[in-house]
């Protein structure tokens, strides 16, 4: 992957195998929450149906790294490298509600 930064209006998936598309935040406020660590997790976690992005800002400054589940239309905020593993194995499914952002997904808070 190039690490090259794209927007989420021109991210899409671009090949019909790849089912999942996956956006990790790499702005400033994420980058130093640790977004290069949970983006390199991706890429290595993940399958070759899912495709894994660099994006730029994704507009939600202070809870990142935040990660934008594109095809799903899911946003989790500060995902940790350890929480990689298991929102890979997730995508499809139900979402992970302890990351799930909650200024985006207020029907889901507890």
């Amino acid at each position: 992957m190039s690490g090259d930064l794209i927007s989420s209006s021109e991210a899409q998936p671009n090949r019909p195998d790849q089912r999942h598309f996956i956006q990790v935040c790499q702005y400033r406020t994420c980058r130093r929450a640790g977004a290069q660590q949970v983006l390199a997790a991706f890429e290595k976690y993940a399958s070759p149906e899912v495709m894994v992005a660099a994006a730029g800002c994704l507009g939600q400054c202070g809870s990142g790294p935040n990660v934008r589940l594109a095809s799903e239309d899911i946003w989790y905020c500060r995902v940790r490298v350890r929480d990689v593993p298991e929102v890979v194995q997730q995508l499809g499914q139900s979402p992970i509600r302890r990351l799930l952002h909650p200024r985006i997904h207020r029907q889901h808070k507890a």
